[in-house]
């Protein structure tokens, strides 16, 4: 075996060894969201529940209001009484009311805008960020977070999934225990099915936000395609008409 497949496949390893360090730093594997952008139902409704349980911390300021009427097949008197509550004119930007005084004095830095947050950290890390808030009274806001420990943010759907706690597995080398299975020991406003599909809903809406595009250039490529195989018949057309007296 030659230095260079050697130096590939220890490079391959590593990669490999890093990535499992890191799934387990996060707290273990990740759920499917199973989420569809073609579904617009599901877009409006996670565009309902981001502005009732998100947007008074989270902002989008690469979308505005106007482009989600568009999109989502909504109208303009509909995106202003149900999803705008900051006054903010139809065709400006989804910002919040909270101030970056108050977002530091509050929770100690300004929260972040979410309008890419779906492409930094992917749907399925979403999804089962969403769900993995549990109890934990020596926290400052008193929750944690399975895949994301130590996390400064209280779980802002606990009134939709209930209060969730955690069960702890056995001491690691470290003397320190992790939490191993998250259990709802209060009910909440929705069943566990209503709320992993309300979670999926909220993580489609901002995978929609973090490229609006998405929809028309989706819809679009079947149209693409389409062309392409035609102009290739014509092509070949043409090649046998030019060719045809060539021995």
């Amino acid at each position: 075996m030659t230095k260079k497949w050697i130096a590939l496949l220890t490079a391959a390893a590593t990669a490999l060894l890093f990535s499992a360090t890191a799934l387990a730093a996060a707290g273990g594997p990740v759920q499917q969201a199973g989420n569809d952008l073609s579904d617009r139902a599901s877009l409006q409704r996670g565009a309902q529940l981001y502005v009732n349980y998100c947007a008074g911390c989270h902002s989008l300021e690469y979308l505005r209001y106007s482009r989600i009427g568009e999109d989502l097949g909504l109208t303009e008197e509909e995106v202003m009484s149900h999803l705008n509550f900051t006054g903010a004119k139809y065709g400006e930007q989804i910002n919040v009311a909270m101030t970056h005084a108050q977002g530091e004095k509050w929770f100690g830095k300004m929260p972040p805008d979410l309008s890419v947050i779906s492409r930094v950290r992917g749907s399925d890390w979403l999804y089962t960020y969403l769900k993995s808030f549990y109890l934990d009274e020596s926290r400052p806001l008193g929750w944690n977070n399975k895949l994301f420990p130590n996390v400064s943010m209280p779980n802002p759907l606990w009134e939709l999934q209930g209060l969730q706690h955690a069960e702890f597995g056995e001491p690691d080398a470290t003397g320190e225990r992790h939490p191993e299975r998250l259990v709802v020991t209060t009910a909440g406003q929705l069943s566990a099915t209503e709320f992993d599909q309300a979670t999926r809903d909220i993580v489609n809406f901002l995978e929609y936000a973090g490229e609006p595009a998405a929809l028309k250039r989706e819809a679009l490529g079947v149209w693409v395609i389409l062309f392409l195989v035609v102009l290739t018949f014509l092509a070949y057309l043409l090649k046998q008409e030019y060719w045809k007296d060539v021995h």
